[in-house]
């Protein structure tokens, strides 16, 4: 037998199953190698604690560590100044508020806010929460309908009403909700009473219709009805007003659509009147023109029509409405002026005063106000007030009234003509012949044919010109500027009226009242060498007429010839200016004697008034 050579048997591998207590051992053994491997990490970091926050510090990583957040060996990069200013925080030492920022520590945190705030959390909870259910029934709160104990908490919260779910659908007349619009119109109840919280409680909802409307407030109808009874006695007087206010709501809206068609046809009527009056054919008349009868007429350039409302008679005609009451039928506006023509006025008012008076008294006396200047655009309505009705004397009052308010009042008195009495005038200042002056329209037109004057100054003189030959009286300048020997200053002016026939005394006198404001007032600004254009400290700002005087001392004179008026200015200052006139017929005879007073301004400012000073 062969020797046989000793040989190892091959390992065999036994799978002995696990225990609980092997498994725990195991788990153990790697927690112990993980912690010991923690532990060999952190003595090998350069710092050896770590922070409040248990994070590393910055300079936790080592240098040569392969970390994407390990600090750079090389020098930082630069930064870049496009980015503008910014602030370093080191993120170790920070922590999560609950806000989300990032605050820094060791900033004193307020704990006395922070427990409010707790409270007001727990406070809003527990009244977000239902009141809990007691084991007694007769402890919890019932329904007032059916007994149930299911009630709904915002009835019992808001309207104080134990009520349940089923009870508000099956009994709405009594436990539906109604608006506050629905309260208003319905039960007639007002606003301070719907806001009143012991009165009517009320459930403010969100608006359905827009989010930015206001919350609605939801009432409880029971509870509406209940206060509507006691305030209106019972449900038929809540009923009664109700249809009061209906009918008188009516009436409001019935009233309103009738005066909104009154309106209406007020502005209907006044469109058609003036789609009629632009219809109308606008004439464009010559200049005054002396035709066949010696009758001064005037031709429209379109359509031929002849009129002669440039003369005196109809610058002085009013049209009678009642016994005492006139109105004017045409107003004259002077260029650059800022109201009616004054002798205008005055000679209109006249007119009527003298329609109001027997024919066997003369006007020997008149003394007027201009209280504000008249529009052309409106007839002046004259009332006539019989003062005094003597038997030597008659007085008159005139009242000018236009748009309501009285623009010009008038003194005027009668006589019965005395000539028997002794007489007394001054003389008749020397002066050139009416024919050897020039009318004022002439003296113009040669001076804008001159050209040595500017082409603004000529375009006004062209308007003077203009205006100058429409008038009815016409204007020659005898004297200006003249100095007699103790230095009194005068102006002397030839007047008439243009083409008219010889009228009767009292209208006569109307005539000379109208020709007294010609050029009467300007005597002031002449004598101070204020010039009529132009801007400055010796420029005329304004002209104006306070009052007007004239006293008539003779019969028998005729407008239709020359008259010569002689003004002087005894005084000027303040901003006013007084003048007295006397005009003579040309053969010497002094008929009138006139003075006015007005407003003579020129164009300079006076000192600001100072202000009082505060008493704070």
């Amino acid at each position: 037998m062969a020797d046989t050579i000793p040989s190892t048997p091959p390992r065999r591998t036994v799978n002995l199953p696990s225990t609980p207590e092997h498994v725990k051992q195991i788990e153990l053994n790697r927690l112990k190698a993980k912690a010991a491997q923690r532990q060999r990490e952190y003595e090998a970091s350069s710092s050896s604690h770590q922070n409040a926050n248990n994070k590393r510090p910055l300079g936790a990583t080592p240098a040569e560590s392969t970390s994407p957040t390990a600090p750079a060996t090389s020098k930082p990069l630069k930064r870049d100044s496009r980015l503008g200013k910014y602030f370093d925080y080191d993120l170790s030492k920070m922590v999560n508020s609950k806000g989300g920022f990032l605050v820094e520590e060791g900033k004193e945190v307020d704990l006395d806010r922070i427990r409010k705030e707790k409270e007001r959390e727990r406070q809003r909870a527990m009244q977000s929460l239902e009141p809990p259910m007691f084991l007694d029934p007769a402890m919890n709160p019932k329904c007032k309908e059916c007994e149930s104990m299911d009630i709904d908490q915002t009835f019992k919260k808001v309207f104080r009403c134990l009520v349940c779910k089923k009870c508000q659908n099956e009994i709405p007349e009594k436990y539906s909700l109604l608006t506050k619009t629905e309260c208003k119109e319905d039960y007639l109840l007002t606003d301070p009473e719907l806001r009143d919280q012991e009165l009517l409680p009320h459930l403010l909802k969100a608006n359905p219709h827009k989010s930015t409307y206001a919350n609605m407030m939801l009432f409880l109808r029971y509870q509406v009805e209940e206060f509507a009874w006691k305030k209106w006695g019972s449900p038929e007087a809540l009923d009664a007003e109700y249809e009061r206010r209906v009918e008188e709501k009516k009436k409001k809206k019935n009233k309103k659509f009738e005066q909104s068609l009154k309106d209406l046809r007020k502005r209907t009527k006044e469109g058609v009147w003036q789609r009629r009056k632009d219809e109308e054919h606008k004439h464009v008349f010559s200049q005054v023109q002396r035709g066949p009868d010696g009758i001064g007429q005037q031709v429209c350039h379109s359509c031929g029509f002849t009129i002669d409302h440039e003369q005196i008679s109809t610058s002085l005609e009013v049209e009678k409405i009642e016994v005492n009451l006139f109105r004017s039928k045409s107003l004259w506006l002077p260029l650059r002026a800022r109201g009616v023509f004054g002798g205008q006025v005055i000679s209109q008012a006249l007119v009527s005063a003298t329609n109001c008076v027997d024919p066997a008294y003369g006007l020997h006396s008149l003394h007027c106000y201009f209280l504000t200047s008249a529009s052309p655009s409106t007839p002046i309505v004259y009332s006539v007030e019989r003062l005094r009705q003597g038997r030597s004397y008659v007085t008159r009052e005139v009242k000018a009234v236009q748009n309501g308010q009285i623009i010009f009042v008038m003194l005027c008195s009668f006589q019965k003509p005395e000539p028997w009495q002794p007489s007394h005038q001054w003389p008749m200042p020397n002066a050139p012949t009416p024919e050897a002056c020039e009318l004022d329209e002439v003296m113009y037109t040669k001076a804008i044919e001159s050209g040595k004057i500017h082409p603004k100054l000529a375009e006004i003189y062209r308007a003077i010109v203009a205006e100058r030959s429409r008038s009815p009286i016409a204007v020659k300048r005898a004297k200006e500027h003249h100095v007699t020997a103790d230095g009194t200053v005068s102006y002397m002016f030839w007047m008439k009226a243009r083409d008219v026939p010889k009228y009767e005394t009292p209208f006569q006198k109307c005539i000379l009242s109208y020709m007294s404001d010609l050029n009467f007032i300007s005597s002031a600004s002449r004598i101070m060498g204020l010039k009529r254009f132009g801007k400055g400290p010796d420029v005329i700002s304004m002209h104006s007429t306070i009052d007007h005087s004239i006293y008539f001392y003779n019969d028998d004179f005729d407008c239709g010839d020359w008259i010569l008026y002689v003004m002087i200015c005894p005084r000027a200052g303040s901003g006013r200016g007084v003048v007295h006139g006397r005009m003579y017929t040309r053969d010497g005879t002094l008929v009138a004697v006139t003075s006015q007073e007005g407003v003579v301004r020129a164009d300079v400012r006076g000192p600001e008034e100072s202000k009082p000073a505060a008493k704070l």
